[in-house]
């Protein structure tokens, strides 16, 4: 089916823009690597809002689409200092949190009450983020937990996973209101926009930067991964119930782990790949209970 190929597209182009972001511009501030998938997927995406249908829009939508811009500008700089500061293998994991505090905000603030697959999802979830730290268990029992808290990119990517608990909701609100394909093709392009204003009015990023020697080639790869990875997500979405498009875009985890071992030889992978596959199965089981 096409939105499965599609689903498997974007976990692919997601752990891609990730990892050769970090191969390419990791001893570079959190911004700076930010700007290169930003700045070179732009033109990408104001090529393709021509082509955009444009569907009804209410004050709804309106409404969602501007609280949505500040949590994922924050998410997005947090999500690339994660990852410069740790290896991809104790980073990408935690995005499995997402769907977590999607239940636990959902209990205690609208009192909706986690089916027994969702329980056990997010069990298996918090039981994968113990094993990602498994060596650190001849410290004792709570060794992998205090790895976690001294990891600081791992920290990061929880904060990461909390707001996106946040966005994704409200997201959700705008996309309802509109289309998969038109808030994605809309969104993206402005979240942009006005991360590399940022980055440059503050002067956190020289422009030269960008067009440096060898950048631009890089440049170009990071953005388009960034660019497919954006595209195949709507695409897909708009083809199925969104729940069976993340669970399977979960998978975009594993193809970290497989770039932190061939890219930057991460150590204690067999441990991590299975924590990492607790996490993604534990999240595929509440996006398919939920429909997060």
């Amino acid at each position: 089916m096409k939105w499965v190929v599609l689903s498997l597209l974007t976990a692919a182009a997601s752990a891609s823009t990730d990892a050769w972001t970090k191969k390419f511009f990791g001893r570079r501030s959190a911004m700076e690597m930010a700007v290169f998938p930003l700045a070179y997927s732009l033109p990408l995406f104001l090529g393709t809002l021509p082509f955009v249908t444009v569907p009804p829009l209410d004050t709804v939508f309106w409404w969602s689409f501007a609280a949505s811009i500040p949590l994922n500008c924050v998410a997005f700089y947090l999500y690339m200092a994660a990852i410069r500061q740790s290896p991809l293998s104790l980073t990408l994991p935690f995005l499995s949190l997402t769907p977590v505090f999607m239940i636990v905000t959902g209990f205690l603030v609208l009192g909706e009450v986690p089916s027994p697959v969702a329980v056990g999802g997010m069990l298996a979830v918090v039981g994968g983020g113990y094993l990602l730290n498994a060596p650190s268990i001849r410290r004792g029992l709570l060794g992998p937990l205090a790895a976690v808290r001294r990891e600081r990119g791992t920290l990061l990517m929880i904060s990461v996973a909390c707001i996106y608990s946040f966005s994704a909701v409200v997201g959700k609100k705008a996309i309802l209101h509109s289309s998969p394909f038109f808030f994605g093709m809309f969104f993206f392009p402005l979240q942009n926009f006005l991360l590399l204003v940022w980055a440059f009015a503050t002067k956190s990023v020289d422009r030269r930067l960008l067009v440096s020697r060898n950048a631009v080639t890089k440049g170009v790869l990071v953005g388009l991964f960034y660019y497919c990875h954006v595209l195949c997500h709507v695409w897909a979405i708009s083809l199925t119930q969104a729940s069976y498009m993340i669970a399977l875009k979960r998978l975009s985890v594993l193809f970290g782990l497989v770039y932190g071992a061939l890219l930057f030889r991460e150590e204690h992978l067999r441990w991590r790949f299975a924590g990492a596959g607790a996490m993604v199965a534990g999240a595929a089981a509440i996006a398919l209970a939920g429909g997060h």
